[in-house]
């Protein structure tokens, strides 16, 4: 019986417990093993086939040469003022409509270093083991400062004429360059998709590649061109379970995983084949 991708799951230590299950959920579906990742649950890089960093706190402005804005604090510290009524609406919220409704409030988390650590870690041993990442929200701004690149750190200025959209619901259209490898999942050069985020990337880093943007120019995807598969996407595929294309994503993120870890097995009988035998 095939061995099943262990696919790492990266979060926060508190909270992002609806996000883990709904992204562990989309994996599982793909045919993989997910592991959820989070900082002061591990103490050294566990085996893995793949890759997700996933959404949540902003990344550190220190690592990319910025300072936090006194705009987001201020929007943090109002967001911890209501953390009471979202608590009451997860119990309340049982079906995927109201958990929906919940998530429609939009994202303000302040930094996290522990992560930043963690995920940084991880992201190192993927690149250099050609392990396959995909990168949400967060993640995909975590992908493209590790690489050398910046962030845009509030995003209103991009929404003067049409609203900026705060929605777990597919609602804003994206354009995808058709020669990606994103264009080759999704399977079109348009998607609608879910936002949920205030920050998005500004300058690239290294070998990266921005491969989809709103129409205002708002990047919503990157890519690693010399990577097999490496992705990043502002975007949420896992709450949108009954869209067939946004879940392919974690389906070739699994299958590659797999390809990955065969060669790599492959690899290593060779090697064992070839040893000379011992005296």
């Amino acid at each position: 019986m095939r061995k099943k991708a262990v696919i790492g799951i990266t979060g926060p230590d508190k909270g992002g417990y609806i996000a883990w299950v709904f992204t562990a959920l989309a994996v599982r579906r793909a045919g993989g093993k997910p592991r959820r990742i989070r900082p002061n649950m591990w103490r050294e890089i566990p085996e893995l086939d793949g890759l997700i960093i996933g959404g949540g706190a902003d990344v550190s402005p220190e690592l990319y040469g910025a300072e936090e804005m006194e705009k987001l604090r201020e929007l943090s510290r109002e967001k911890k003022n209501q953390r009471w009524k979202r608590f009451l609406f997860f119990f309340v919220s049982f079906g995927i409509t109201l958990v929906r409704k919940l998530f429609s409030l939009g994202h303000m988390a302040g930094p996290d270093p522990d992560r930043d650590e963690m995920e940084k870690r991880l992201l190192m041993y993927a690149l250099e083991k050609n392990i396959p990442v995909l990168g949400i929200c967060r993640g995909a701004q975590f992908i493209n400062v590790h690489l050398g690149g910046t962030l845009h750190q509030d995003i209103s200025m991009f929404y003067h004429e049409t609203p900026k959209a705060d929605t777990i619901y597919p609602r804003k259209n994206i354009l995808i360059d058709e020669d990606s490898n994103l264009h080759r999942i999704i399977g079109s050069s348009e998607a609608r998709v879910n936002s949920l985020h205030n920050q998005a990337v500004d300058k690239r880093g290294a070998g990266v590649a921005y491969v989809a943007r709103e129409p205002n120019g708002v990047v919503q995807a990157l890519e690693i061109a010399k990577k097999e598969f490496v992705i990043g996407i502002q975007w949420h595929p896992e709450y949108l379970p009954q869209i067939e294309s946004q879940q392919r994503l974690f389906r070739m993120l699994v299958e590659t995983a797999e390809r990955c870890d065969e060669k790599i097995q492959v690899q290593s009988r060779t090697k064992t084949e070839q040893a000379p035998p011992k005296v």
